[in-house]
């Protein structure tokens, strides 16, 4: 009885009826298939006419929904987006700031990147003065970089590289042809400005911090064993970096101009790298609060950050005095291997 209910036809009646009876099986079978693909496909009609219907409903009951708007104009800030995505990229930097410390780096960059044909790191990125940092190598140092449009200029700036004896090396063996800044300040006025900015730092973290006067004077005579002393001796590290760039590889800032009439040193640092002039007196507002200048941004006020533009401590007259003349002999070695004198004590 299994059998016969899973072949409906007997193999002992004979070949032909056995023939005859697999013959009407597999009729059915057809006739059973072709029942479900035409019911598929009458489904599959009346749905595209149900699609149909939602999506005209709305215009026969309001014609006018079938005027539709045409499509939107993206905004500047959109086509700008679009456009930086597409045809930017990181590069190595065309020009470097390289110094000094506590001369007005960061008001410096912070003016360049105003500049349309400028694209200027936001951090110091100590590539080449950090030994564990030069060892990532030149794709990690480009990976540091912003993202410049191909007719813009790269630059970063690291304080630290004009006074570390390895870095002019290293950047000669990156790019001999780079382009590089030093903004440089009256040397005692930018050690009491480095001495300033030590101290915030050890009160905000509660630290303690030595007076203005132990930071200058041991035994009552100029400190010699002071770093911040060394760091003004600034012909001392251009002697090093002489041996491998010429002259007119440098453009040197005066950065107390700078503070006086930013628009001016402004115009040379373009000259210098070949920018058109874009940077004037009306990218600048004098902060009374401060006593400099700031940049506008947008319209809009903004001064370099708290960290900046500090009061300095009062330091006696005989003290200054004796740094002045400390420094009158090392200003003239200077001056002299810049063919160039600045307005300093």
């Amino acid at each position: 009885m299994l059998a016969e209910k899973i072949f409906p036809f007997r193999l002992d009646n004979g070949p032909q009826e056995a023939a005859l009876s697999m013959g009407c099986c597999f009729g059915s079978v057809a006739r059973w298939k072709c029942l479900r693909v035409s019911t598929f496909l009458v489904a599959a009609f009346l749905f595209v006419l149900f699609l149909f219907a939602v999506d005209s409903l709305p215009r026969l009951l309001n014609p006018m929904a079938d005027k539709r708007s045409p499509p939107r104009t993206p905004s500047t800030h959109e086509k700008r987006t679009t456009s930086y995505q597409k045809q930017t990229f990181q590069q190595l930097p065309g020009a470097i700031i390289i110094g000094v410390r506590k001369g007005g780096t960061r008001a410096l960059i912070d003016m360049l990147s105003h500049h349309s044909g400028m694209a200027a790191a936001h951090n110091e990125v100590h590539f080449f003065d950090l030994q564990k940092n030069y060892e990532k190598g030149l794709l990690w140092y480009v990976s540091q970089m912003p993202y410049a449009f191909p007719d813009q200029l790269t630059v970063e700036k690291t304080p630290a590289y004009f006074t570390n004896v390895h870095t002019p090396e290293r950047i000669h063996q990156m790019n001999p042809d780079i382009k590089l800044l030093l903004i440089v300040r009256e040397p005692t006025l930018r050690m009491i400005s480095e001495y300033t900015h030590t101290v915030y730092n050890k009160v905000r973290r509660h630290k303690q911090y030595m007076s203005i006067n132990d930071f200058l004077l041991k035994d009552g005579e100029i400190n010699l064993e002071c770093g911040a002393l060394n760091r003004s001796l600034y012909y001392v590290h251009m002697q090093n970096w002489l041996k491998y760039f010429p002259l007119d590889s440098f453009h040197i800032v005066d950065g107390d101009e700078l503070i006086r009439k930013p628009w001016q040193e402004m115009r040379k640092v373009e000259r210098f790298l070949k920018l058109e002039p874009q940077i004037n007196a009306s990218y600048f507002y004098f902060n009374e609060t401060k006593g400099f200048y700031c940049l506008k941004d947008h319209g809009q006020e903004q001064c370099i950050r708290e960290s900046k533009g500090r009061a300095h401590p009062y330091v006696a007259p005989a003290i200054l005095k004796k740094y002045y003349q400390y420094f009158h002999e090392p200003n003239k070695k200077f001056f002299s291997l810049v063919s160039r004198t600045f307005n300093w004590r």
